[in-house]
């Protein structure tokens, strides 16, 4: 059974280690192995999955449900990926996938995706492909149900599965839009991976594999190599077909039947072993240096493969493990929140590479220079962990986080959506672990519980843990360690010497925030008429608006809105609520940050606030029996934020390393001077120079904030699975509570305008990526948001323009991967709003570009658009309007602020009716209107001593 890497701040790639030459993965574990793991498990299955196998060997997997009602996702995974290429093949399989939207046996090239977005698929959103070291999936998201949309998913399916062309003038289109991904994803973070997996691997296959491929072999491929890779792996012993949904799963199954039923292949070839692995491998040190990196130190040893099929005693091991790995990195983390911490994070565990290998981590990321400290601070709390275990009290805490989530998820079982039961469903292919109940899942943790001690949860992280000594040690950062690799070496075996003292963990205290004076009074209780959603105020002024759904059980959402945002900050005083993102950092008045997640150990909650435009803002998801604590935590961070001095210090750690890669991108490039270039220079909305960000304080941000904090209007929505007269009751005994707030949310008229620039000659910013890497945006001004009609004119318009972007740049050219067309108009803004283009390319293909854009500006502005371009941008634009309050997320869109912006509603209920009365000529109206190509503001983003091409 596969596991994970017990902490976000492992790194991402797959983990690994033992000394095995690369034989197919059959020869070692009985695979080509499409075998139902459940088949010899004692798990108790989920019953209301149903498993299938044809006579040719494809596999299925079907189930009923009806979140969201009448819709369904399909999955069709195969088990092809970049580790089945040979040396000449690398890219083919990514290739393949990019093949199956370039024309089939029954489906036209190029037809693929037309057809779809008239189903109402929005391309991206519903219609995606992905393909990895393993397998390729084939992602469909279905609006509808029903049976003819059903049949033309697995119509398509199947022509995927064994029916692709693969043209050769396909593939010579296709492959710049493959090389474009290629250059679009040379970034100095890829780069990082690359080196890294190749260091800590470096006999592996799969460092040599990765899934884009290369120039060379992508160069190489034609169709018959191409087809000859496809052939050979795209066979039903390969491929799983997943569907998940509200249809009648017998008619599901005959469908798979009736499409599939008659496909035949050869045998299924054996997947190669990822490795060889050297378990033996060790002392061995590396530093890779880039301007863009922050610094990190990783320090690993590898092992053998541990082949644990999934038991109900494999998953009691496996949470014994998983505790000891959370309650070590519960203390770095822990450190890492000290006023003066000595790394920024840190992180220990243990995972798979594939099947092949397993490794053992720690990682910490230091501030620069300071890696020495971190290592130190970091080797301690290690060793203390192996040497003296865990107390009864660290347990606790983890027990208390795992009851929390099981009873979460047993509690909301029942409305798991398509998409994460198809991921279940998934996992038994991939992972080969057995999908049963939440409920049962449940039952088991507490049959299990009283054995879990901190002696058995140190026993088992021994037992799988690999000894980090004499151990692989590997630097990333802007610069080079003092002493070099010897020093980095010395430093570790220094800290892995002397005696460790045993940890004394402090007692968690209760929390301290339950009483904010008299319950408030409910002053005004109606209900909206279009939604039904009830809006009440309370005698101190404050605002809640409720809505229960049974679109999620036992799971409520909550949104809070504080009048004041960025309409606070001034051309005086730019960043004015910059540090609000970070005010949970500091905690609470009586508790730190740190305290506060050992006090809320065991329930689901959610603790911050955003700026926005106009608003301080949180939303978040809790638990019926979570719902009043949760208020009381917004609460307390309303009345009383802790502004301590470790929040300020991870605020300044986050802005050094921001704008140390700030231009490592053309696309961060773009981003720090997009703003200052449309605003002419307009302090609100420019990036300011990095002291000025160092500068920041707490004080200063309790100076910006702390009247609207007190006297702002208040806002509050739920959204879920709860009882309307606790929750009304909660909230008269926390924001309810408090003194009398402001009536309204303030209109801010005394704020200078927001303008766009009249200056609209070509600017270039500059990256320091490849010298390849372009990226080419063009941006115009268009008008606010009170017009409803012409907010759907132009978001429509924004579909319309993104199709025929995707038409002419990718699949015509192949000039770009994803060009992109958005927009975007201002609420708050009077008269403000943008409409943006942007494409990635080749700094050879700009003046292309810019002439393809072109032409598509001046054919929309010239001529409506065909009826069939009109429906494939609007179909999956109402089918989302249609499916929109089948999930609890649109509703609290429209809740949050149901009495402050009550015409949020009215737009919603009136969209669809509006978006059918569109017509292309009122999109030729809207590009006529905004578009015009010599009126946009260009913006270039290239390498720096790049020489801009020639308009």
């Amino acid at each position: 059974m596969r596991k994970i890497l017990l902490t976000a701040l492992l790194f991402a790639a797959p983990l690994g280690a033992s000394a095995r030459e690369a034989v197919p993965r059959a020869e070692r574990a009985g695979t080509n192995d499409t075998s139902w793991a459940f088949e010899k498990s004692d798990i108790p299955l989920d019953s209301e999955f149903r498993f299938g196998r044809l006579a040719n060997g494809m596999r299925y997997i079907v189930r009923r449900n009806a979140t969201p009602v009448g819709t369904a996702v399909v999955r069709m995974e195969v088990a092809a990926g970049s580790l089945d290429e040979h040396d000449d093949e690398q890219g083919f399989a990514h290739f393949v996938e990019h093949m199956a939207f370039n024309g089939s046996k029954r489906v036209p090239e190029g037809q693929m995706i037309p057809l779809l977005e008239r189903d109402g698929l929005a391309f991206g959103a519903d219609t995606n492909a992905s393909t990895s070291f393993e397998r390729t999936v084939y992602k469909l998201d279905l609006p509808r149900s029903d049976a003819a949309l059903l049949d033309t998913a697995l119509m398509l399916m199947r022509e995927t599965a064994g029916e692709l062309t693969i043209s050769q003038a396909a593939i010579d289109r296709e492959r710049g839009v493959i090389l474009s991904e290629m250059r679009d994803r040379n970034t100095f973070a890829l780069r990082n991976t690359i080196d890294s997996t190749r260091f800590f691997y470096p006999r592996a296959l799969y460092s040599r594999r990765f899934p884009i491929g290369t120039v060379a072999t992508l160069n190489a491929a034609n169709a018959q190599n191409l087809r000859a890779f496809y052939a050979r792996e795209y066979v039903p012993d390969h491929v799983t077909l997943v569907i998940v949904g509200d249809f009648d799963p017998a008619a599901v199954e005959a469908g798979i039947v009736r499409h599939f039923g008659d496909w035949h292949g050869p045998q299924a070839p054996l997947q190669p072993d990822a490795g060889p692995v050297d378990a033996k491998d060790r002392k061995r040190t590396g530093v890779w240096i880039d301007p863009a990196l922050s610094e990190r130190l990783t320090i690993q040893r590898n092992g053998a493969w541990l082949d644990e099929p999934d038991t109900i005693a494999q998953r009691q091991e496996n949470l014994l493990r998983s505790i000891g790995y959370a309650i070590v990195n519960r203390r770095l983390q822990r450190l890492s929140r000290s006023a003066q911490p000595p790394f920024r994070g840190a992180g220990f565990g243990t995972g798979d590479v594939f099947e092949t290998a397993r490794s053992t981590r720690l990682i910490i990321d230091s501030v620069d220079g300071k890696w020495a400290d971190g290592v130190a601070a970091v080797a301690r709390e290690y060793r203390r962990a192996l040497a003296h275990g865990f107390s009864a009290a660290e347990v606790s805490e983890q027990l208390a986080q795992l009851r929390s989530s099981l009873v979460d998820a047993a509690g909301s079982a029942n409305t798991r959506s398509n998409a994460v039961l198809a991921a279940i469903a998934l996992a038994l292919v991939d992972d080969r672990l057995v999908p049963s109940t939440p409920a049962s899942g449940l039952e088991r943790f507490e049959a299990f519980a009283p054995r879990i001690t901190p002696k058995a949860v140190l026993a088992a992280v021994r037992r799988e843990a690999l000894a980090l000594d004499k151990p692989l040690i590997r630097f990333e950062g802007r610069k080079a360690p003092d002493g070099g690799e010897p020093a980095l070496r010395s430093a570790w075996q220094q800290a892995m010497r002397g005696p460790v003292p045993r940890e004394n963990a402090a007692a968690a205290a209760n929390f301290g925030y339950t009483a904010f004076g008299t319950p408030g009074a409910v002053v005004s209780d109606t209900r909206d008429p279009l939604l039904g959603i009830r809006e009440l105020r309370f005698s101190n002024g404050v605002m809640l608006n409720l809505k229960q759904t049974e679109l999620e059980k036992d799971r409520v959402r909550v949104s809070l809105s504080i009048d004041g945002g960025d309409m606070l900050e001034t051309r005086d005083d730019p960043l004015a609520t910059d540090m609000v993102g970070w005010l949970e950092k500091g905690g609470l008045g009586k508790h730190s940050r740190d305290d506060l997640d050992s006090i809320m150990a065991g329930h689901t909650l959610g603790f911050g606030l955003s700026s926005g435009t106009a608003s301080f803002d949180a939303q978040t998801v809790t638990t019926p029996r979570d719902l009043e604590l949760q208020l009381q935590l917004l609460t307390a961070l309303v009345t009383d934020p802790g502004y301590r001095a470790e929040g300020e210090v991870q605020y300044r750690q986050q802005v050094n390393n921001t704008f140390a890669r700030l231009r490592a991108t053309p696309s961060s490039a773009m981003s720090a001077d997009l703003g200052r270039i449309v605003s002419d220079n307009d302090p609100r909305f420019s990036l300011q120079p990095v002291e000025t960000y160092r500068r920041l304080t707490y004080a200063r941000l309790q100076k910006s904030i702390s009247d609207r904090l007190a006297h702002g209007a208040v806002e509050v929505g739920l959204v879920g699975d709860f009882d309307e007269d606790k929750a009304i009751a909660f909230m008269a005994g926390t924001l309810g509570a408090l003194p009398p707030r402001e009536a309204a949310f303030r209109a801010y008229d005394e704020q200078p305008p927001r303008t766009f620039t009249a200056d609209r000659s070509a600017r270039v910013v500059r990256h320091t990526g490849p010298a390849d890497q372009a990226l080419l945006r063009l941006t115009w001004p268009t008008r606010d948001d009170s017009d409803p009609l012409d907010t759907l004119r132009l978001e429509m318009l924004e579909r319309v323009v993104r199709i025929e972007l995707t038409d002419s740049l990718r699949e015509a050219l192949g000039k770009a991967y994803s060009p992109s067309a958005g927009s975007s108009l201002s609420h708050y803004w009077k008269g403000y709003g943008t409409f943006a283009i942007a494409a990635s390319i080749d700094v050879a293909d700009v003046p292309a570009s810019r002439e393809a854009i072109r032409k598509v500006l001046l054919d929309l502005r010239a001529a409506p658009v065909s009826d069939d371009v009109l429906q494939r941008a609007g179909a999956p634009l109402l089918e989302a309007y249609q499916n929109a309050l089948k999930g609890n997320a649109t509703w609290l869109s429209l809740v949050d602020r149901a009495q402050s912006q009550p015409d949020r509603i009215a737009r919603f209920t009136q969209a669809r009716e509006r978006l059918t009365r569109i017509t292309a000529g009122d999109l030729q109206t809207m590009a006529q209107r905004y578009l015009d190509p010599n009126k946009g503001l260009e913006v270039l983003a290239l390498p720096e001593g790049v020489e801009s091409p020639r308009p």
